[in-house]
C-alpha cells in the first residue's frame, strides 16, 4: 500500500449485489465516488462487483484491502437475508459482530416495539469498528481497519461519504482540462495524442468521442496533479493537433 504524504493515495470500491450482476438495478454509486475521491486527492484504482455470496465477498475485500490504501464497500447492509455484507467484512478481518449500542438506541427510539429481529440487523458491526454517519435517514454505515462499509442506496451514499473523506489522507487533487476538437474522428487525432501521451507517462490523456446534431468530434481530457504542467501539455497537445493538419481545435473553459 502506498505510504507518505508525497505518495500517490490509493482507493479501490467494492460494489455488493445481485440486482446489480442481474442489471435489475443501475449502479451509479462508482461514478460519484470516483468524483469525490478525485476532489480529495485519492486515486481511485480498482472497482469490482461481486454477487450476494459470503465466500466471494470476503476473498474480493481481502485482496482489496491488502492492495490498496483503502476499500469503500457499497451495498448488503439492510435487514433482509441477503443483506450479509456486514458478516463479510468481519469475517475478513476474524472479528465478531455485535449490535452497537448508538444504533440500538437510534433503532429504538424510531421503532420502539416495531424494532423486529430483521431491523436489529442493521445494528451489526464488526468488533473494533465505528460508525460512518448517515445524515440522510436510516442506521449509519461502518468502519474497521482501512475499509469503509456503506449504503447502497445512491442517496444514502452520498451522504455517507461525506463522513468518510475527512478521515481519508489525501495526497494532490488531480485537475483536468479538455481539449474540445470537432470535425475530426478519432482515427485523425491518435497520431498526435498518441505522441503527447508517451512524452508525458505520469499523465492521463484519455479521448471521448461525441455525435451530435452539430457534428462529431472528440473531447480530449487531460489529468494531472502538477497544474503548470498541465498548462504545459495543453498548449503541446494543441499544437501537436494543428501540426497535423487539425484546425478546428479548442480549449474548453475550465469548470
Amino acid at each position: 500500500m502506498a505510504s507518505g504524504e508525497d505518495k500517490r493515495v490509493t482507493c479501490a470500491v467494492l460494489i455488493i449485489g445481485d440486482e446489480i450482476l442481474s442489471g435489475r438495478t443501475q449502479d451509479t454509486n462508482l461514478r460519484d465516488i470516483a468524483r469525490y475521491l478525485g476532489v480529495i486527492g485519492v486515486d481511485l484504482a480498482e472497482a469490482r462487483t461481486v454477487p450476494d455470496v459470503l465466500e466471494e465477498i470476503v476473498d474480493a475485500l481481502n485482496a482489496l484491502r491488502s492492495r490498496y490504501d483503502y476499500v469503500i464497500t457499497t451495498g448488503g447492509i439492510g435487514p433482509t437475508h441477503d443483506d450479509i455484507t456486514a458478516d463479510a467484512v468481519a469475517a475478513a478481518f476474524g472479528v465478531e459482530l455485535e449490535e452497537h449500542p448508538e444504533i440500538m438506541a437510534m433503532m429504538t427510539a424510531r421503532w420502539g416495539d416495531q424494532l423486529n429481529a430483521a431491523r436489529r440487523r442493521m445494528a451489526r458491526v464488526p468488533v473494533g469498528g465505528a460508525l460512518v454517519k448517515n445524515p440522510v435517514q436510516g442506521p449509519p454505515g461502518f468502519t474497521i481497519g482501512n475499509v469503509f462499509t456503506l449504503a447502497g442506496v445512491p442517496q444514502i451514499m452520498r451522504g455517507m461519504l461525506e463522513d468518510v473523506g475527512p478521515r481519508m489522507r489525501g495526497g494532490r487533487p488531480t485537475v483536468s482540462r479538455t481539449v474540445r476538437v470537432e470535425g475530426s474522428g478519432e482515427g485523425q487525432i491518435a497520431e498526435p495524442l498518441e505522441a503527447v501521451a508517451k512524452a508525458h507517462p505520469d499523465m492521463s490523456l484519455g479521448s471521448y468521442p461525441f455525435f451530435s446534431a452539430e457534428g462529431y468530434g472528440s473531447n480530449l481530457v487531460i489529468r494531472s496533479r502538477d497544474p503548470e504542467q498541465l498548462s504545459a501539455v495543453v498548449a503541446e497537445l494543441i499544437d501537436a493537433l494543428r501540426r497535423a493538419g487539425i484546425d478546428n481545435v479548442k480549449e474548453m473553459a475550465v469548470a
